[in-house]
C-alpha cells in the first residue's frame, strides 16, 4: 500500500482481479460480493471505496491478519457495508445462504498453498452462492506446478464457462468464470470500459486488454462466457 493512496491496487494480479468489472459493467455490480482471504485488504479496500453501494463480505482464517490490516493498512472498521469474518473460506461457502454477485478468491497459507480453495468441490459450492450475474475470480498463482490443475477444476465445476488471463511478468494467473446471464464482449467495448473505469477509479486496465487480445486465447472479437 502506498500512504498517499491507501485505497489504490498497487501489485498488478489484484488490478486483474477488478477486471470482472469490465464485464459485468455498471456502478451497481458487484451490488454484494464475497473476498476470501483479507491480506492488506488491498481488494476490499478499493470495493469500499468505489462501489460505496455494494456490501461487502470479507473472509479470513487467520485473525492475526485481520489485526494488521486494521493497524497497519487502512482496512475499515465493520459497519453496515463492510463486515469482515473470521472463518474458514471453504466452510462459509459451503455453509452459507446469501448470494454473491461476485467471488473473489486470493487465499493462501504461508507456503502458498490454496489447500481447499483449490477443489471442484469448492469451486461448485462457490458457483451455488452466486447471482444470476455472478462472477467467481480467483488468484490461481500461476508459477505453481499445480495451475493447469487448478484451472481444469475451476472450468470444470462450472460447465465450461471459465478463462484464465495468460501469466504476466507477476507471475500469477487470473481465472475468472461465470454463472447466470451469458457475458459477450468485444475488445472494443472492453477498452471503453477500460477507460471509463480508469476515470472513475484511476485503475488502469488497459494494457491488460491489450495483452489479452495479443495473447490470442480467446476465438472470436472479444471474450464470451
Amino acid at each position: 500500500m502506498r500512504v498517499a493512496r491507501p485505497w489504490s491496487l498497487e501489485l498488478d494480479y489484484t488490478r486483474e482481479m477488478m477486471a470482472a468489472l469490465l464485464l459485468r459493467p455498471g456502478d451497481d455490480w458487484p451490488a454484494r460480493a464475497l473476498i476470501i482471504g483479507l491480506g492488506a485488504g488491498s481488494i476490499a479496500k478499493f470495493l469500499y471505496r468505489h462501489r460505496p453501494a455494494a456490501r461487502l463480505d470479507v473472509v479470513e482464517i487467520n485473525p492475526e491478519v485481520v489485526a494488521l490490516a486494521r493497524h497497519a493498512f487502512r482496512l475499515p472498521e465493520d459497519d453496515g457495508r463492510l463486515c469482515v469474518h473470521r472463518a474458514d473460506g471453504a466452510a462459509f461457502v459451503k455453509t452459507g445462504r446469501t448470494r454473491y454477485d461476485c467471488i473473489l478468491v486470493d487465499g493462501f497459507d504461508h507456503r502458498a498453498r490454496a489447500g481447499a480453495l483449490a477443489t471442484e468441490a469448492f469451486y461448485c459450492d462457490c458457483r451455488k452462492r452466486l447471482s444470476r450475474r455472478g462472477l467467481l475470480v480467483a488468484n490461481l498463482f500461476g508459477r505453481s506446478r499445480k495451475y493447469d490443475a487448478q484451472f481444469a477444476r475451476l472450468a470444470t465445476a462450472f460447465a465450461g464457462r471459465a478463462i484464465a488471463f495468460p501469466s504476466g511478468d507477476h507471475g500469477n494467473v487470473i481465472g475468472l468464470a461465470a454463472a447466470g446471464e451469458p457475458i459477450s464482449a468485444d475488445w472494443s467495448s472492453l477498452r471503453g470500459e477500460a477507460n471509463a473505469l480508469h476515470r472513475a477509479t484511476g485503475l488502469r486496465l488497459q494494457p491488460t486488454i491489450v495483452r489479452l487480445q495479443h495473447a490470442g486465447a480467446f476465438e472470436g472479437p472479444g471474450i464470451a462466457l
